[in-house]
């Protein structure tokens, strides 16, 4: 649930989410630079993560403002499964989790991740890889399989190391973010409960996992993919670049990436 709307608290989540998105749709132009990029992203990694624990925070003296939910996002081809493994990163890295899904429609497979999380930290999961989906695609499109290297299998291991970089940069954002709010009266920041910052994370992960197991109670892990292609090296340099950001909150996320 979002904040009641008309509340400081919707106020102030609409004007960061504004920011972020103002500063990230640089990054989706094809003419941005990667210098350019590394600026937007130490900005946009900064916002978005101070945004999650304010919410999370919020959320202790005001339970109704934040609470768990769900979502399914639809993967359409190409590279459904690289989708998967990118949209799976992001939304762990931002304290959801995924479970993917493979359906038949009209004879038709159809792959889906359905996410779970507090509802802050679902749209900050897919505000990010609306944004990561078409910044990828972008990149990738520019960059060269060596020759004789199948350009799809090039572009997998391009997606798996974009992934990688990602996730690392974003799990490091959060716990930058966290450890500033414990430093800075915790006890007042998470509603005066004097509960630590470390807490309340905790507690809402157990949540979040409650949720997924309460929907899925028998899981089973994918088997680990084995990529042959030449490009994660490079698709991880894209990553480190890569604005962590987006320009529209969508259930759908829009970006394509272009086929062989």
């Amino acid at each position: 649930m979002a904040p009641r709307p008309g509340s400081p608290e919707a106020a102030a989540s609409d004007a960061v989410l504004a920011k972020v998105r103002k500063i990230l749709a640089k990054a989706e132009d094809p003419a941005t630079t990667p210098a350019e990029a590394q600026t937007y992203t130490a900005k946009a990694a900064e916002l978005i993560a101070g945004y999650g624990i304010d919410r999370a925070l919020l959320a202790e003296s005001d339970p109704h403002s934040d609470v768990v939910g769900d979502r399914v996002v639809l993967l359409e081809a190409p590279y459904a499964l690289d989708k998967a493994g990118l949209l799976s990163g992001v939304a762990a890295a931002l304290r959801c989790r995924a479970v993917r899904r493979t359906r038949y429609v009209d004879g038709v497979k159809q792959l889906s991740m359905h996410l779970f999380g507090y509802g802050s930290d679902l749209t900050r999961a897919e505000v990010l890889y609306t944004s990561l989906l078409l910044q990828a695609s972008t990149q990738m499109q520019r960059a060269v399989p060596p020759p004789g290297e199948q350009v799809a299998a090039y572009r997998r291991s391009w997606l798996a190391g974009f992934t990688s970089a990602v996730v690392r940069r974003l799990a490091e954002a959060e716990e930058r973010a966290a450890a500033a709010a414990s430093t800075h009266e915790p006890a007042a920041r998470s509603g005066g409960s004097g509960r630590s910052v470390a807490l309340v994370l905790a507690d809402r992960s157990v949540a979040v996992q409650a949720a997924l197991e309460s929907e899925y109670p028998y899981l089973r892990r994918a088997q680990t993919r084995t990529l042959s292609g030449s490009g994660g090296r490079s698709g991880y340099l894209a990553g480190q670049r890569a604005d962590l950001g987006g320009t529209r909150v969508d259930a759908r996320p829009r970006g394509r990436l272009a086929a062989r």
